[in-house]
């Protein structure tokens, strides 16, 4: 028994030791099949999913799920240090150490009791080795708690840094895309009679070096995916489609327009999709259910031209977009069924309000909601007015012209 007690022990503290140090030191995926945070995470995440799968998609439902990202990080903490205190204990227990006892008996308890303080650095001192095996097991737990301590001290202000640095572009994109976010708002405000689109090139890249950055930090902490973002039509996958999506159509092509960036932004983000779909072991689903129908493609063609933008080679552009869909929509499909969320749509089905444009107090307020649209540098609607109004008051302005200029001839 006692060999068995200590075969265990190394297995218990050598498993502990090598997850904890992939999980946080280690800054790539490990290729094992089998670990133990993978375990955990699949399986806590399959029972914590299982209420939110019976709810109807909302801010109930997201409430629910954003508390399983920071929950489980804690819960996996925790069960580490348990596993490690356990398993000196059974190494005490299977050396026979003897130890100082006030009680004077020395069972598998007094053993978890000084394995626990001596983990966590208590140093109470009531239960104490006396032999130089147990003293050296003592000295050696204490190092690993106070290493441990340390590296828990600094995992969790990273894991937050990068939450912090992913959300921070997905919230600029609320007033650029739309919320929830979509590629045709997206383009469509950034596109101001086409000559204003060049901005966007710019604006491509950054979101090129951001999906390097999502690939790079959700790779090395994979707990990341599960955090929600801060607002419920908000997401680090809604936000990497709609990129996907734009660069899509950037290379279907625009008359009159050449994005070059557009290509290597959708390769990274491309890559981005389908690496982190691999971390969770969800292959592409065999049935895909194409996000973008003959109609939704209609309505989507329509939006753009409003401003302006119209597909090169228009006769077969639909079939070009449903070509490149192909590449990346089962990835990011997987992906949100996994993770339980929504994915954005091509073309909103009816206009919606931006989450800046919202707040308990702007529906009472003096300057809502016209002023905050007028505002709005992307109210299609509001710019046709604009328009119409100054032709009008042109051709009235010609018409008026003219007439002066035959009452002066008859005159």
């Amino acid at each position: 028994m006692r060999i068995v007690a200590i075969i265990i022990s190394l297995i218990f503290i050598f498993s502990c030791l090598r997850d904890a140090f992939e999980t946080i030191v280690l800054p790539r995926k490990v290729s094992r099949r089998f670990s133990l945070s993978n375990l955990f995470y699949s399986s806590t995440w399959m029972l914590w999913s299982m209420p939110a799968r019976k709810m109807r998609s909302g801010s109930r439902r997201e409430f629910y799920l954003s508390y399983f990202g920071p929950l489980s990080l804690l819960l996996l903490l925790i069960i580490w240090a348990v596993l490690l205190v356990v398993g000196f204990a059974f190494l005490y227990w299977g050396t026979t150490s003897p130890v100082l006892s006030p009680k004077g008996f020395t069972g598998f308890g007094t053993y978890l009791y000084m394995s626990g303080t001596t983990f966590i650095t208590l140093g109470l001192g009531d239960v104490t080795p006396l032999a130089g095996v147990g003293r050296f097991l003592v000295t050696l737990e204490a190092g690993t708690g106070f290493g441990f301590l340390a590296l828990v001290i600094g995992y969790v202000p990273v894991i937050y840094q990068a939450f912090s640095r992913r959300e921070t572009d997905i919230s600029l994109l609320d007033a650029r895309a739309g919320s929830p976010a979509s590629a045709s708002e997206l383009l469509r405000r950034h596109s101001r009679e086409q000559q204003q689109i060049t901005p966007l090139v710019e604006y491509l890249h950054e979101w090129e070096t951001w999906s390097a950055q999502i690939l790079e930090s959700h790779l090395s902490y994979p707990v990341l995916m599960y955090y929600r973002s801060l607002h419920e039509r908000q997401s680090w996958l809604a936000a990497l489609t709609t990129i996907l999506d734009t660069s899509a159509l950037l290379i279907v092509g625009f008359e009159g327009i050449s994005i070059p960036t557009a290509r290597f932004t959708f390769a990274m983000a491309r890559h981005a999709a389908v690496d982190l779909a691999q971390v969770f072991e969800t292959p592409p689903p065999e049935a895909i259910q194409t996000r973008l129908t003959s109609a939704d493609f209609t309505r989507l063609r329509d939006a753009l031209a409003e401003v302006g933008l119209r597909f090169r080679q228009e006769e077969d552009a639909e079939q070009r977009l449903g070509d490149m869909c192909k590449i990346y929509e089962p990835f990011v499909q997987a992906l949100a069924d996994h993770l339980l969320v929504n994915l954005p749509p091509w073309v909103p089905a009816s206009r919606t309000v931006d989450d800046w444009q919202t707040s308990a107090w702007d529906h009472f307020a003096q300057w809502s909601p016209e002023k905050l649209e007028e505002i709005t540098h992307i109210i299609v609607d509001h710019r046709k007015k604009v328009r119409s109004s100054h032709e009008e008051q042109h051709q009235q302005h010609t018409s008026g012209s003219e007439e002066q200029h035959v009452e002066k001839g008859i005159s």
